[in-house]
């Protein structure tokens, strides 16, 4: 018996002496593990990267709407005729799509990588703005320039949601573009080549009003007349007539001038009592009939050789779209009119604005074309 107890005793023992070794390793296990000795030094806590700046900025447009738009735009939408060919002085290769496809015309001035973007239509005008084909182009922004229209914060509005795009309007008048160039400026990142945009505007601009004021009421009696038949006038006081009516005595006075480009429909009786002193065309209208138009003949200014084309490429250069390309308009018409004032050189003049517009080197037979029924006979 009592080897028996010794050996339980004995095998307890050694039970005891196992739990005991197994209960030490498992502690050791999930224990934390040892400080650092005093002469460690403390890691320092990892430092957090420099916060990125915005990439987007607030652009105040024209109307005081205070839009969202990219920092860095590269590639923009316009709204219509008379914004693309602003921007296109500025930034050609930022725009995504043309309002209309380009006449054949243009083509000789309109670098070929131009010619062959999609044609995304316009808000205003002839209201086909494809905003489907806009939202596949993904440009950063959509742009208006121009008149501000009477709902255009709405129309703004109404854009930017339905495309999500953000779209700004820039206000831009004869008198006033020297200004939306340089907001383009600000939009685009390019304030430099805006300025000089901006500083060419404000110049012909200036030299344009020096001319009338010098003239005062002295002025050409004159009517310009649209249409294929030419029985369309560009009426005193309308848009289209700014530039008619600041360099020229405008004989065209109605009840109701049209704010249309096509103008006011008259008829031959009403133009041969206005009988003008000089008649301008506007480009495809009866320029070519009525040297041998009998009844066209029985106004002064056409038996007398005093009626004239306006110049057409890539744009009408008294405006339609009435946009930047009235500043060419400007000096063809002080020219035409006061030549011993103006004092033009008009193919350095003409060449000058092609290659800061329309970014093109215009060649002397370019230009001859272009005023071959511009300047005289």
């Amino acid at each position: 018996m009592k080897k028996r107890i010794l050996s339980l005793l004995l095998a307890l023992a050694m039970l005891v002496a196992l739990t005991a070794c197994g209960g030490t390793s498992q502690t050791a296990e999930t224990a934390s593990p040892p400080a650092a000795s005093p002469s460690a030094a403390p890691e320092s806590p990892a430092a957090e990267p420099p916060a990125e700046e915005s990439a987007t900025v607030i652009f105040t447009d024209s109307t005081d709407r205070q839009v969202e738009v990219p920092k860095n735009i590269t590639r923009i939408a316009s709204s219509g005729a008379m914004a693309q060919i602003v921007i296109f002085a500025l930034a050609p290769d930022m725009l995504v799509g043309t309002a209309s496809k380009w006449s054949d015309d243009a083509m000789p001035f309109i670098d070929a990588k131009y010619r062959e973007l999609p044609v995304i239509g316009q808000f205003y005008g002839s209201e086909d703005l494809n905003l489907e084909q806009i939202a596949a182009l993904d440009p950063q922004v959509i742009i208006d320039v121009g008149e501000a229209k009477k709902n255009i914060v709405e129309d703004m509005d109404g854009i930017m949601k339905q495309v999500g795009i953000p779209t700004v309007h820039i206000d831009a008048s004869t008198d006033t573009m020297a200004d939306a160039y340089r907001q383009l400026g600000r939009l685009l990142g390019l304030e430099d080549e805006a300025e000089v945009l901006a500083k060419y505007c404000e110049t012909v601009n200036a030299r344009t009003h020096e001319i009338a004021e010098q003239m005062g009421a002295g002025k050409t009696k004159l009517v310009y007349c649209t249409g294929g038949d030419g029985l369309n006038v560009l009426a005193k006081s309308s848009f289209h007539a700014e530039i008619l009516d600041l360099l020229a005595d405008n004989a065209a006075v109605v009840d109701d001038p049209s704010s249309k480009g096509s103008g006011n429909p008259i008829d031959m009786e009403q133009l041969l009592n206005w009988d003008p002193d000089v008649i301008i065309f506007a480009p495809e209208s009866a320029y070519a009939a009525v040297s041998t138009d009998a009844t066209w003949q029985k106004l002064g200014a056409i038996a007398s050789g005093k009626y004239y084309e306006v110049p057409f490429g890539p744009y009408n250069w008294m405006g339609f779209p009435p946009s930047v390309n009235r500043y060419m308009g400007m000096m063809w018409l002080a020219q035409l009119l006061y030549p011993d004032i103006a004092g033009y050189d008009m193919y350095e003049e003409t060449a000058e604005y092609y290659e800061l517009f329309y970014h093109c080197a215009l060649t002397q037979t370019q230009y001859d074309a272009l005023v071959a029924n511009s300047l005289g006979k």
